[in-house]
Parts: structure tokens; sequence; C-alpha cells
């Protein structure tokens, strides 16, 4: 027996409706990724944090991927750039965006007035210290935020990664997030090895919340590579350089491979570390008697360090319920 015709029309319009809804429902639930990086000044050092987002969006290929700087000194001096067209036409490596990047809380803004409600913020601190603590106050605000109608609230759901040296916690101790970082940078202590020099980081630390993490690094590098001998010394806090130095006159060895342990090799890096004024680190240790072989290249330029902040990311996003595709 035939369908009237009536009845083939509407189970046309309905099966329309049903597909057409499915749709609605999957552009509600947009989804996208920040990249909350500390931001550098030089052009030479951006490829290092270009890299880390560029690793997220081939492993999530369907979801937006921004950046946010939360240094206010870099965002402004990247802003001041902007007019300046001989600058950006002498600097291509530089992305567009870079001349108006904005904050935490401007790029998370953006994303929600695009519909994006659901996000995940992964930093590329190195510690749980000041600058992760100020973007974590951040995220906790956000979702703080209470509507009378559960439909206003301005974000469904926002994750937050941890850093790359991890943070307190049972279900991500610490220690293992040490460990893979240790792992992750074989390379340094093969290439220390080679030279036959001790392995010496420079990272940045901090005067306001020290942890004992770099020294437990420092030891975790004797322990995973006992042929040579790896110092972890901070601009902030403790290890400082002064205690480098002290245990560089105890090893007999007077060659060293200095390293920044930092995302970027950029301010600190280039001038603190590796400058030729009379201060920076590689100064004051030939002055010691030692022959320096400084290295200009920050851990965003480590594959497997790139590789830790793809799980941290991932693991914030599976513990709050999203999807990353």
């Amino acid at each position: 027996m035939r369908h009237p015709v009536w009845k083939t029309l509407l189970f046309t319009l309905t099966i329309g409706l049903f597909c057409c809804g499915g749709s609605f429902a999957m552009q509600e639930e947009k989804t996208a990724i920040v990249v909350a990086a500390f931001g550098t000044t030089y052009p030479s050092a951006v490829d290092s944090l270009l890299a880390i987002v560029r690793d997220f969006e081939t492993a999530y290929p369907q979801t937006p991927v921004q950046m946010a700087f939360t240094s206010n000194i870099i965002r402004k001096k990247w802003h001041g750039r902007a007019a300046d067209r001989g600058y950006r036409g002498s600097h291509p490596q530089v992305p567009e965006y870079f001349y108006r990047i904005k904050n935490l809380l401007g790029t998370l803004a953006d994303l929600q007035d695009q519909g994006y409600k659901t996000i995940v913020v992964q930093p590329t601190h190195l510690s749980h210290g000041e600058e992760f603590e100020d973007v974590k106050a951040y995220v906790d605000g956000l979702r703080s935020i209470k509507t009378l109608k559960q439909r206003w609230r301005p974000f469904n759901n926002i994750a937050l990664g941890r850093p790359l040296m991890g943070t307190w916690g049972v279900e991500y101790p610490y220690e293992e997030d040490l460990h893979k970082l240790a792992e992750a940078v074989a390379d340094d202590a093969k290439r220390a090895e080679q030279q036959q020099a001790t392995l010496v980081y420079m990272g940045h630390g901090n005067d306001h919340l020290s942890t004992g993490l770099y020294y437990e690094f420092e030891l975790l590098m004797k322990q995973l590579y006992p042929q040579i001998t790896t110092l972890v010394g901070l601009v902030e806090g403790h290890p400082n350089f002064a205690e480098v130095q002290k245990k560089l006159q105890s090893t007999n060895n007077k060659k060293v491979l200095l390293k920044p342990l930092m995302i970027v090799a950029g301010d600190h890096a280039s001038n603190d570390m590796a400058g030729e004024e009379a201060d920076s680190w590689k100064s004051q240790l030939e002055t010691a008697g030692f022959s320096v072989t400084p290295v200009l290249q920050g851990l965003g330029d480590n594959v497997a360090v790139r590789r830790i902040f793809i799980k941290h990311l991932q693991d914030a996003a599976t513990e709050a319920g999203i999807d990353l595709r």
C-alpha cells in the first residue's frame, strides 16, 4: 500500500529538523584550547612558542588553538611594534596576531564572544609558582560565575592543565612529571658527556613562591645521567648562581655546557646567561677560569617537552569531561 504524499513530506521534514537540530547542538558546544605563555620579546625565540601551538593543532585538528601572553610588559612591547612597518618587514617569522596579543582574560573573552564556552587552558610555565597561581586564579574566578539561568553562564566548562614540572596532588604526582622532564632532556646530557663538560641549567625561579623542585630536578638528573654532573641555578630564588658556582669549583672540571631551563631562549638566556656583559653567567664563569659553551635553545624547541604539554592538556580535558578532537 502506498503512503500518502503528506506522510512522506512529514517524514522528510522531521528528518531535516533532526539533522539541523543536531548541527545546532554541535555548534553550541564549541571547544577551544588556550596556550597561556609568559611570552617573549625576542623574535629569535618566537618559534619555541609557535612549535607548541603547532603540536597542539596537529594533535587536535578540529579544535582551534589561541595563544595568550601573561606578561603585561611583553604584550605592550609587541603592541608598540605594531605600527613599525620596518620592524614587521624584517621579522617575517613573527605571526600577525603577536602584534595584538592579549592576556588570558582578553583571549578567553574573545573566544566566549565567538561562541566558545568550553575551554582548556594549558600554561607553558615550568612550575607551580607566581605566574601559574595567577592563571589558576583567573580560571577559578571564571568557573565560579553563576547566573540565574544556566544558559547565560559565560562558560560551560574551563579546564586548567598543570605546569611542566607538575603541581601538588595525588592524582598526578609531580615526581612523575619531573621524571618525564628529565627524560626529555636526554640529548642535553649526551651533549655534555661528548664535550666532557658539566651541564649547567639556568631557570627563572621566583622569590615569592620558591620550592624545592629545582633541587629535586638536579638530583634526578644525577640519578638518570650519572656519567655527567648536572647543576641547576635560578635567576630568582634558590638555588642561585652563587650556589652553582660553588658546586662547579668542587667538580675539577673546567668545561661547562650552559643552557636555559626555560621554554624560550629570550632575554634571560641571551643576556643574563650568555651575554657579553661582565655580570652574565657566561662572563662570570669565564672570569673564574671555566670554558663555557652557551646553547641558546629553549625547552619549547624540544619535541619531547612539547609532548609533555600535550599530555598535561589531555589530562585536564579528560578530568573535566571535555572532548578534544
